[in-house]
């Protein structure tokens, strides 16, 4: 049963969450990251890649750079940028973007609850990757970026967390990509209880995005307790999270560019596609020279997707014999691979193979034409892998192929902060 407690939060003083949220450190590239600080010194990016106070020959995983890390987040505690609960609570955070609303519970999940299987992952992660933020955590002494958790609806946790949506909220902006954020704390006793108690009824918690944040915490954490006795209450068992239910959420389609055909032209690499799919030839041209709608050249459904090569878009259907009965095989994104880029484009690993490339489903299939105008030679556009799909590969213990799943809206860091 899932362990999901209040924590003592610190967080943004009144009048800065907008200024200090961040979008996660992962996002952005080092110039990307100094860009953003430039601009705004108060992000929680300074803190989440302190590499960005540093000149460009300073190797990011320079111990000075966890060192300033620490200093910046402690200076700006210290500063009143950042106030601290006096109470363990939780709070709900709300995000809207295009008319749509997702809920959360912000809170902490036990990080024996990811070493027994009661949180559920769905990706691999890279020990260097995951190396970073163990060295962040360690030196901040706290985690600064949530884990994006989701389960399957509760209504006395979504009961509770409506409730707490009728008082004034703790923040409420938009920020610059649109999205609007509403905080709202959860400070009463008995609806903390309620909460808690709930959360222990429910029996799986699943990683949505966020897994190599949660493997850095929780590696973290068993670092912590190897440096002496413990007793489980410490605040190092925990990780900070955002819980959902899974049917509020948004997942956009990961997209594929490839950059060469693997020695064939269009026309055999389509007489190629046209053994292996149903193949239905769309526009006359791109989207730009055409004037069709996205909608008119985008994936329609499950076991459907849109390929554009030389300037023209094409719609591939999976014939129903060519879709395995299993969680993992049975995704789009692998029948893709084990079909068509695997054994005709010669892309065995796509974790590796240079030759492919992942576009985001929020950039458009504009960008896929971008694309191709640029350094591919052909676009797959994905139809979204589901919630479901996610839940059913995590309960049988399998992973999902790399950028299988695209969230949105991203949370932001420096909102909440858990010190351990």
């Amino acid at each position: 049963m899932a362990d999901i407690k209040p924590f003592v939060c610190v967080r943004p003083a009144a009048g800065l969450a907008a200024t200090v949220a961040a979008l996660p450190y992962d996002v952005y590239s080092r110039k990307e990251a100094k860009a953003v600080v430039r601009a705004n010194p108060k992000s929680f990016l300074a803190v989440d890649r302190a590499e960005t106070q540093f000149d460009d020959d300073v190797d990011i995983s320079d111990e000075r750079v966890y060192e300033r890390a620490a200093r910046l987040l402690r200076e700006r505690i210290a500063a009143g940028d950042f106030v601290r609960e006096s109470e363990a609570c939780y709070f709900v955070y709300e995000l809207t973007m295009q008319k749509r609303t997702q809920t959360g519970i912000v809170a902490c999940a036990g990080i024996d609850d990811y070493l027994s299987g009661v949180i559920r992952k769905h990706e691999n992660t890279r020990a260097d990757k995951e190396a970073d933020r163990i060295r962040h955590v360690d030196a901040c002494g706290a985690q600064t970026g949530p884990i994006f958790l989701a389960y399957r609806r509760n209504a006395v946790v979504s009961a509770a967390a409506e409730r707490a949506k009728k008082q004034e909220p703790l923040y409420d902006f938009t920020s610059e990509d649109g999205v609007r954020h509403r905080v709202f704390a959860i400070r009463n006793r008995d609806e903390i209880r309620v909460i808690l108690e709930a959360f222990s009824e429910i029996k799986e918690i699943y990683i949505a995005d966020g897994h190599h944040r949660a493997a850095s915490a929780v590696k973290a954490g068993l670092m912590r307790r190897q440096r002496g006795a413990y007793t489980g209450s410490e605040p190092f068992n925990d990780f900070l999270s955002v819980l959902f239910p899974g049917d509020e959420l948004l997942i956009m389609d990961y997209n594929r560019v490839v950059a060469d055909l693997n020695g064939l032209d269009a026309s055999a690499f389509l007489a190629k596609l046209a053994e292996l799919f149903d193949v239905e030839r769309l526009t006359e041209g791109a989207l730009a020279q055409s004037g069709a709608d996205e909608s008119a050249v985008r994936p329609r459904k499950k076991g459907e997707f849109s390929v554009f090569l030389d300037g023209r878009w094409y719609r591939c259907a999976m014939r129903p014999t060519d879709i395995p009965d299993d969680p993992v095989e049975s995704l789009d994104v692998s029948v893709l691979q084990n079909r068509l880029l695997g054994p005709v484009l010669g892309i065995g690993d796509p974790r590796r193979d240079r030759r492919i490339g992942f576009v985001g489903g929020i950039r458009g299939m504009a960008e896929l034409e971008r694309r191709c105008g640029l350094d591919a030679a052909a676009a797959f556009a994905m139809y979204p892998t589901t919630v479901a799909e996610l839940f059913a590969v995590a309960d049988a213990g399998r992973l999902m192929p790399p950028k299988s799943t695209w969230f949105e809206p991203k949370l932001r860091s420096g909102l909440f902060i858990h010190e351990i």
